[in-house]
C-alpha cells in the first residue's frame, strides 16, 4: 500500500486557510490522513461500547432531592460517530466497493484522470489541489453507516469517507462510464457549495488531503440522503430571493411561497412543505446570515425581517454560528440575483416633503450628536462577536486603531452581531404589545405642572378700574416695565427651569385684590401634544386650561396670531411652498387648532363670543369647563304638580351629557345596574386539564397548565341592560325641598333572550336586537345612564323588523312579554304608540378615492353606511384589484403605483396611459386607505438609510394625496404597530402633516387616524357595538410614555352580546381538507342572527369560496389527531407512528435529553429533544423529522409559552383572534383549525369573521383569496366609522339650516 510520501503534496496544503470542516474545533486536520492500524480500530470499537454502556446508565445524578425516581427510561443507543440511532429503520449500511476500486493516492495517479503527463514537475507547480468530479458516490462513517455530511459531523472532526467513480473535471456526464472506481476516499476535511450550475442544482464539493471533488450523482442507496442536502440548498435560495423582494413578508407568506414553488426536475421530491423549511431552518438562516454579510453596510439585513425572526424562534435556530471559513467554504456564493428594483420614489407635495425633510435632517443631526438613542450591546457569545475586527471593511478602515478618523463608530462589517439585530427588531415590534393596561390615572392638569419664576418687573395700572365686584377692582390695561398690556393680549411667563421654553398665555382679566392679578388662559406648545418633537416650534394650540396668577410672573408681551384657513382652501392643494408660517423673531407665534389632550384630538377652534357687559373678565376656557361640568351632571326639569307624593317629587324631563330623556324613553345601563329574576346559568369555568393522561402517549400534555385560551369568551362582560323610563323623580329632603343632587329613574326591565331561562341557546337563534317586555321594575340613579336607544313594539312598526333595524344602531324591538315566575311569554300589552322619528336630513354621498384599496373592505363598509360612493380605487396587487372591480363595477380601479398616478395629476394630466380618467382637484370629497408600512420594521434608530426608506414610504405618498386633493374627510387605517414605529415617529409626522390643515383624531387596535377639513365636524370614534373579552380590547395608545385613550365612553361594554364562532359559521356545509369546489349549495337554513344578516336579504342558493387549503399529508395527519375539546392544540397530539395518505409512515418523536426546566415525566421519561434542554449548545444531530409531534415545538417551547395555540382548534363559543392572511397551523395565529372538522378554516369562514357579506366576491387562487380577506379592513368597522362621519355631516347640515336664528350662545365642542 503506497504510503503518503509517495505522493508529493504541494507545500501550501499545510498552510491552507481552514475549510468548513476545520472550524468548530479550531484544530485543523492539516491534511494528515492518518492511516489506522488494526489495533487502533479494535480500540475504537471498545471505546464505543464503553460509551454506549455509559449512555445507558440511568441518570441518577438528576434525581431530585435523593427521592427515588421511577425507573428512568433510557434513550436507545446512538452511533458514537454519526450519532444516528442504532435501532432506526432508516439507518443504512454502505454495501461495499467493487473489486477493482482504487485507494485515493492510487486513483489520483490513474492516467484516465490525468490532465498532464506523468511528469511530476507538472504536479509540483500546480497551485491548489487537483479537482475532479465524482459520480455514483456514497458517504459513510468508519462503521459503514451511510450518513449526511452536512449535519456538523465534519466540523466535529468525525471521519467520513466516500466511495465513488471519479471522472476528469471536464466531463459533465454523470454516468459511470469512463470513471475510475475509488474506495474509502477521505476523510473529508471540508465540504462546500459553489453556487448553481446555471440551473437550479447547487454544485457541492468535498476536500480531502489530496484533492477537491465536485459531486455529480449519488449512488442509489445514498440518493435519499443527498436529496435532502440538495433540497436544503435550494430551499435557502428560494428564501433569500423571496425575502429580498418582500422584506415585510410574514412567516405565513414565506410558507405560501415555499408551498407553491415547484421543486426543480432532477431532485427526487415533489413538493416543499413547512416541515421541509423547519427541517433546514438552521442552514437556511446561516445562508441568510452569509448573504447579509456580503451585502452593503447600509442595507437592512434580511435576518431581521419579521418572517426570519418567526422562523428563528419556531425552529430554535442558533445565530452567529459563524464558520471562520465560511467565506471560503462557499467559494462563489450561491448566485442570487440582487433585486435592484426598490420602491419607486415617493411622489410628494412640497408641504409634506418639507415637513419630513426638516424634521429628519434635525433628527439625523441630533442622533449624530447624542449617539442615537439607547445603546444596545452585542450578545458577546456568538462566534460573530468573538471574531477579531477584520481591518479591511470600510468600518474598520475608519477605526483609529487601523489609522482612521474614528468618526463613524460603526462595528466591523464582519462582526455584525445577528443576535443583536434580531433582538432590536423584536423590541421594536413588542413596544406596544402590553395587552391589558391599567386604567389611566387622572392626568395632572398642565397648569399645575408649570413651575414658574417671578420677575422683578415694575407693574402699574393704566387708567381707572372699569368695574368693582366685591373686593376685586377690574382694569383693562397694565404697564409691565415699559410695555402696556391689555386684556386680550398674550404674554410669556418664565419657567423655573431655564432649559424649558417660556410658557405662553392670553390675559383674559386684570384685577387688584390686595395683589395685582391676572387670569391666564394657557396655550399649549406642539411639544406638549402628541406631535412631540415633530411639531412646528412656533405653532401653539388652544387648550382648556387656565388659572389666576400674580402679574409679577409676566415677563413680557408676545404676538400670537390666529391663522385661519383661506377662503379657497379646498383648491389650494399642493401649492404651499413653504412650511414657515411666520418669521421667528422670538416673540411671534401662531395657532390654528384647539387641542383636546386626553384624546389627542385637534379641532377647529370653537367660536366663542362673550356678551358686551363681561368683556373685562371673559375666559373661554372657564366657560367651556363649566359647561362641560354642567352637562355631565344630571338635571331634572318640568316638575309634575299633580304627581307629588309625600316623599318624592316627579318630573317630566331630565338631561345628562347633553341628551334629554323623558318618560317612555328607553335607556342603556351598565350590566351591574340591575339583575333579573332568572338566575343566569354561569358559564362553567371548566378546567380543560385532564388528570389521568397517559404521559407516554401524550408526552407534551404537561405543558397545558394555564386555563386561559386565546380566543375564549369566558370573561367577556355582559352587554348593556336596557330599561324603559316609567318615572323621573327626586326624594324630598327633611325641609320638603327636592334633593336635586340625586335624580332617580324608575324603569321597566327589558329581558334579552339570553336573560330568560333559555340562556345562551335562546340568544343564538333570536335576533341580536330582540327583547322581551317585562313588568319587573327597578330604581336606578340617573347618573348611571349610558345613553339612549329605541325600543318599539313590533306590531306598531309601519315597516318590517329588518328594515327598521337596519336604519341605524341602537334600535330594538319586542314582540312578547316575559314572565320570569311562570317562565312564560305572553302577548305584550301594546305600549303607547311610538314617537315619529325626527326626519334626518338626507346626506349626499361623498365622492371617494380609496388608495391601497385591497379587495374593498373599507369602501364596502362606507357604502353600507350610505356615506360614500367610491368613484376611484388604486390597488397595485392585481388579484385584489380584480376583486374590487367584481364588487364595484362602477368604480375606476387603477392597477398601478400610486406615486405614478399622483405625479401624472400634479403635472396636469387628465388620463393615465390606459386612458382611465384621473380624479382632479376638487373632485375627491373623501380619501380613505391603509398604506402598508413596508420596511419600517426593525429600524428604530434614525440614520440616513432609514430616512430614505421612510421618505419613500407609501405613508408619505398617501399624505401627499391628502394635501393635494384636500378632501372633506380623510381616513388612514394601519396596523397597530404604526403607532409605536420609530418611537411613534411615523404617527407624529402623519399627524403633523394633517394637523397643519385638518382637525385630526386617532385610535387604537388598528391605528385609525381621522381628519376633517376646516368647517367640517371632526368625527368621534364609534362606540363598540359588541362586548368583548377585556384581554382583547385595550382602547388606548401610548406615545412618549403618555397614554392617550380613545373617546369611547362606554368602556368594554357593548350594545350587543359577543358574536361567537358558532354564530359566524355553524350553518356552513361540512368540507374536507383541500376542498376546492368554488360554488356549492348551502344545504340548510341560517341558524343565527349573524348568519341571516351575512347571507343577505336576497335569497342566495349558491355558496361561494367555501374552499380550504390542501395541507400536506403530515399536517393532515396532525389535524386528524387534534381532539375536538375546546382549547385543544399540538400539546394534545399522541406520540405514535401513523400511516400517511401518501403511503409513508411517520416516526415517533424520541426524547433523548434531560430537560433542566421540566425534569422528567411522571413515568420517569426524559422530556428534552435536543442537547440545549440540558443547557448545552444545540446539536444538529438531534433534529428529528416526520414525527406527529413536531420536533421543533418541544425544542423551543420552554422559551415561547409552550407554543400555546399552534395546531389549535377554534372554539364554538369563542371568537376568531385575528383573521390571518394565510391560515397555517404553525403560523402566528395558530388557532386556525375548524372546531370539529379536520381542516384549516375556509376562505368563506375567514371572510365571515371579517364581516364580509356572503355575496362578496374574491379573486385568484385560494392563497390570493385568503390574503385579500386577511388584509382587508372589516366592513363592520368601516361601516360604524362611516355612520359617525354621516352624523357629523348631518349635524353640520342642521346647524347651517338654523344658522340665522342662533342666539348669543357659546358653541361648545364636548
Amino acid at each position: 500500500m503506497p504510503t503518503r510520501t509517495s505522493l508529493s503534496l504541494p507545500e501550501d496544503v499545510k498552510e491552507r486557510p481552514k475549510r468548513k470542516s476545520d472550524e468548530l474545533n479550531g484544530e485543523a486536520t492539516n491534511g494528515d490522513a492518518e492511516l489506522k492500524t488494526e489495533e487502533d480500530i479494535t480500540e475504537e470499537v471498545r471505546e464505543e461500547k464503553r460509551l454506549k454502556t455509559e449512555d445507558e446508565k440511568p441518570d441518577t445524578e438528576n434525581a431530585t432531592n435523593g427521592a427515588i425516581m421511577p425507573v428512568s427510561k433510557t434513550p436507545p443507543p446512538k452511533c458514537a460517530d454519526c450519532r444516528q440511532y442504532l435501532d432506526d429503520s432508516d439507518l443504512k449500511f454502505f454495501q461495499g466497493d467493487p473489486d477493482d476500486a482504487l485507494d485515493e493516492p492510487e486513483m489520483l495517479t490513474d492516467e484516465r484522470l490525468s490532465l498532464f503527463d506523468a511528469n511530476e514537475d507538472g504536479f509540483e507547480s500546480y497551485e491548489d489541489l487537483p479537482q475532479h468530479k465524482i459520480t455514483n458516490f456514497s458517504v459513510y462513517d468508519k462503521h459503514g453507516h451511510l450518513c449526511p455530511f452536512d449535519s456538523g459531523l465534519i466540523e466535529k472532526n468525525v471521519e467520513l469517507y466516500f466511495s465513488c467513480a471519479v471522472k476528469p473535471i471536464y466531463d459533465d456526464n454523470p454516468c459511470m462510464d469512463g470513471g475510475v472506481p475509488a474506495k474509502k476516499l477521505g476523510p473529508i476535511n471540508a465540504w462546500w457549495i459553489t453556487g448553481f450550475d446555471g440551473g437550479e442544482k447547487a454544485l457541492i464539493g468535498f476536500t480531502t488531503a489530496f484533492a477537491d471533488y465536485i459531486l455529480m450523482d449519488p449512488s442509489e442507496e445514498y440518493s435519499l440522503i443527498f436529496a435532502l442536502m440538495q433540497e436544503k440548498i435550494y430551499m435557502s435560495k428560494i428564501v433569500v430571493e423571496f425575502l429580498q423582494k418582500n422584506q415585510d413578508a410574514t412567516y405565513e407568506d414565506l410558507l405560501n411561497k415555499i408551498e407553491t414553488t415547484v421543486p426543480p426536475a432532477g431532485l427526487n421530491f415533489n413538493r416543499f412543505t413547512e416541515d421541509t423549511l423547519l427541517r433546514h431552518a438552521q442552514f437556511v438562516v446561516e445562508q441568510v446570515e452569509s448573504y447579509d454579510e456580503a451585502g452593503d453596510s447600509d442595507e437592512q439585513p434580511i435576518i431581521v425581517t419579521p418572517c426570519m425572526r418567526d422562523l428563528i424562534k419556531l425552529a430554535g435556530v442558533t445565530l452567529g454560528k459563524r464558520r471562520a471559513a465560511r467565506r471560503q467554504a462557499i467559494r462563489h456564493p450561491t448566485k442570487i440575483e440582487k433585486d435592484s428594483k426598490g420602491p419607486t420614489k415617493a411622489t410628494t407635495t412640497k408641504l409634506v416633503y418639507q415637513i419630513f425633510d426638516t424634521f429628519f435632517s434635525d433628527q439625523i443631526d441630533q442622533n449624530n450628536k447624542d449617539g442615537g438613542g439607547v445603546k444596545r450591546h452585542r450578545c458577546g457569545v456568538c462566534e460573530v462577536c468573538q471574531a477579531p475586527d477584520c481591518g479591511k471593511c470600510s468600518a474598520c478602515k475608519d477605526m483609529i486603531k487601523f489609522g482612521g478618523s474614528g468618526r463613524s463608530k460603526q462595528a466591523c462589517q464582519k462582526r455584525r452581531c445577528p443576535n443583536l439585530a434580531v433582538k432590536e427588531a423584536e423590541d421594536d415590534e413588542n413596544m406596544d404589545e402590553e395587552e391589558v393596561l391599567p386604567l389611566l390615572k387622572e392626568k395632572k392638569k398642565m397648569s399645575q405642572a408649570k413651575k414658574k419664576k417671578q420677575t422683578k418687573n415694575k407693574i402699574s395700572w393704566v387708567g381707572e378700574p372699569i368695574k368693582t365686584v366685591g373686593r376685586k377692582e377690574y382694569y383693562m390695561k397694565v404697564r409691565v416695565e415699559n410695555e402696556v398690556v391689555e386684556v386680550g393680549d398674550c404674554v410669556s411667563v418664565s419657567p423655573d427651569d431655564p432649559s424649558h421654553p417660556v410658557y405662553l398665555a392670553r390675559i383674559t382679566a386684570l384685577w387688584e385684590d390686595g395683589e395685582k392679578m391676572f387670569h391666564a388662559h394657557w396655550f399649549c406648545r406642539g411639544t406638549d401634544t402628541v406631535l412631540g418633537e415633530s411639531s412646528d416650534p412656533l405653532e401653539l394650540f388652544l387648550v382648556d386650561e387656565c388659572e389666576d396668577m400674580q402679574l409679577s410672573f409676566v415677563s413680557g408681551k408676545v404676538n400670537v396670531l390666529y391663522k385661519a384657513p383661506s377662503e379657497n382652501w379646498f383648491m389650494e392643494g399642493g401649492m404651499i411652498d413653504d412650511i414657515k408660517v411666520i418669521e421667528d423673531d422670538g416673540k411671534s407665534f401662531f395657532y390654528q387648532l384647539w387641542y383636546e389632550g386626553d384624546f389627542a384630538r385637534f379641532e377647529t377652534p370653537p367660536n366663542v363670543t362673550s356678551s358686551e357687559d363681561c368683556k373685562y373678565k371673559f375666559c373661554a376656557s372657564c366657560t367651556r369647563i363649566k359647561e362641560r361640568e354642567a352637562q355631565d351632571a344630571p338635571h331634572a326639569y318640568e316638575p309634575l304638580e299633580d304627581e307629588e307624593r309625600d316623599s318624592k317629587v316627579f318630573y317630566g324631563l331630565a338631561s345628562l351629557k347633553g341628551e334629554q330623556y323623558k318618560v317612555g324613553d328607553s335607556v342603556y345601563l351598565p350590566p351591574e345596574a340591575f339583575n333579573f329574576a332568572v338566575k343566569a346559568a354561569s358559564p362553567v369555568k371548566r378546567s380543560h386539564r385532564k388528570d389521568d393522561v397517559d404521559e407516554d402517549l401524550y408526552p407534551e400534555y404537561y405543558r397545558k397548565s394555564s386555563d386561559y385560551i386565546k380566543g375564549s369568551n369566558l370573561d367577556a362582560p355582559e352587554p348593556f341592560r336596557i330599561g324603559r323610563i316609567k318615572e323621573i323623580f327626586c326624594n324630598k329632603r327633611s325641609n320638603g325641598k327636592p334633593d336635586t343632587t340625586e335624580i332617580k329613574l324608575r324603569l321597566y326591565k327589558f329581558y334579552r333572550p339570553e336573560n330568560t331561562h333559555k340562556g345562551p341557546k335562546g340568544a343564538y337563534h333570536s335576533d341580536i336586537n330582540e327583547l322581551y317586555w317585562s313588568d319587573e321594575e327597578v330604581n336606578v340613579n340617573m347618573a348611571e345612564v349610558l345613553g339612549r336607544c329605541r325600543v318599539e313594539y313590533a306590531e306598531d312598526l309601519v315597516e318590517n323588523v329588518q328594515d327598521y333595524s337596519s336604519r341605524g344602531p341602537d334600535r330594538f324591538y319586542f314582540r312578547e312579554a316575559y314572565n320570569a315566575r311562570s317562565k312564560g311569554k305572553g302577548k305584550s300589552a301594546s305600549q303607547e304608540s311610538p314617537d315619529q322619528e325626527p326626519q334626518e336630513p338626507t346626506v349626499p354621498k361623498l365622492r371617494t378615492l380609496d388608495v391601497f384599496s385591497g379587495c374593498g373592505g373599507l369602501s364596502e363598509g362606507f357604502h353600507q353606511a350610505g356615506i360614500s360612493e367610491t368613484h376611484w380605487a388604486i390597488e397595485m396587487w392585481d388579484p385584489a384589484a380584480q376583486a374590487f372591480r367584481l364588487n364595484n363595477p362602477g368604480t375606476t380601479v387603477f392597477t398601478e403605483d400610486c406615486n405614478v398616478l399622483l405625479k401624472l395629476v400634479m403635472s396636469g394630466e387628465r388620463t393615465n396611459s390606459l386612458g382611465q380618467k384621473l380624479p382632479q382637484k376638487g373632485d375627491v370629497e373623501m380619501l380613505c386607505g391603509g398604506p402598508p408600512c413596508q420596511g419600517f420594521s426593525g429600524m428604530n434608530r434614525f440614520n440616513s438609510r432609514t430616512y430614505s426608506k421612510f421618505k419613500n414610504s407609501l405613508v408619505v405618498s398617501y399624505l401627499s394625496y391628502c394635501d393635494y386633493y384636500r378632501p372633506k374627510f380623510f381616513l388612514l387605517e394601519n396596523v397597530r404597530n404604526f403607532v409605536s414605529f420609530k418611537r411613534s415617529m411615523v404617527l407624529k409626522l402623519t399627524l403633523r402633516c394633517l394637523a397643519g390643515q385638518y382637525g385630526v383624531a386617532q385610535t387604537r387596535r388598528r391605528a385609525i387616524i381621522l381628519a376633517a377639513a376646516p368647517g367640517e365636524k371632526l368625527p368621534r370614534y364609534p362606540e363598540p357595538l359588541h362586548v368583548f373579552a377585556p384581554r382583547a380590547c385595550s382602547l388606548s395608545v401610548v406615545v412618549d410614555e403618555k397614554k392617550f385613550v380613545s373617546n369611547v365612553t362606554r368602556g368594554n361594554g357593548g350594545v350587543y352580546r359577543t358574536i361567537t364562532v358558532r354564530d359566524t359559521m355553524s350553518d356552513l356545509p361540512e368540507i374536507r381538507n383541500g376542498a376546492a369546489a368554488l360554488e356549492i349549495s348551502y344545504n340548510g337554513e341560517p341558524q343565527s342572527w349573524f348568519q341571516r344578516h351575512i347571507r343577505g336579504s336576497q335569497y342566495q342558493p349558491i355558496l361561494r369560496d367555501h374552499i380550504c387549503k390542501d395541507m400536506s399529508a403530515l399536517v393532515a395527519a396532525r389535524m386528524r389527531h387534534i381532539p375536538l375539546a375546546p382549547g385543544s392544540d399540538w400539546r394534545d397530539l399522541p406520540n405514535i407512528e401513523v400511516r400517511l395518505r401518501d403511503g409513508t409512515t411517520t416516526k415517533k418523536l424520541r426524547y433523548s435529553h434531560f430537560d433542566k426546566k421540566n425534569c422528567r415525566s411522571g413515568t420517569g421519561a426524559l422530556r428534552g429533544v435536543c442537547s440545549c434542554a440540558e443547557g448545552k449548545p444545540c446539536d444538529p444531530a438531534d433534529r428529528q423529522f416526520n414525527t406527529l409531534v413536531p420536533w421543533c415545538l418541544p425544542h423551543t417551547g420552554n422559551r415561547h409559552n409552550h407554543w400555546a395555540g399552534l395546531y389549535g382548534r377554534l372554539e364554538w363559543d369563542g371568537f376568531f383572534s385575528t383573521t390571518v392572511t394565510n391560515p397555517e397551523p404553525m403560523g402566528k395565529q395558530g388557532r386556525v383549525l375548524h372546531p370539529e372538522q379536520h381542516r384549516v378554516v375556509s376562505v368563506r369562514e375567514c371572510a365571515r369573521s371579517q364581516g364580509f357579506p356572503d355575496t362578496y366576491r374574491f379573486f385568484g387562487n385560494i392563497l390570493d383569496k385568503h390574503r385579500q380577506v386577511g388584509n382587508a379592513v372589516p366592513p363592520p368597522l368601516s361601516k360604524s366609522i362611516g355612520l359617525e362621519i354621516k352624523r357629523c355631516v348631518q349635524e353640520r347640515m342642521r346647524e347651517n339650516a338654523t344658522e340665522p336664528v342662533k342666539q348669543e350662545k357659546m358653541e361648545v365642542c364636548d
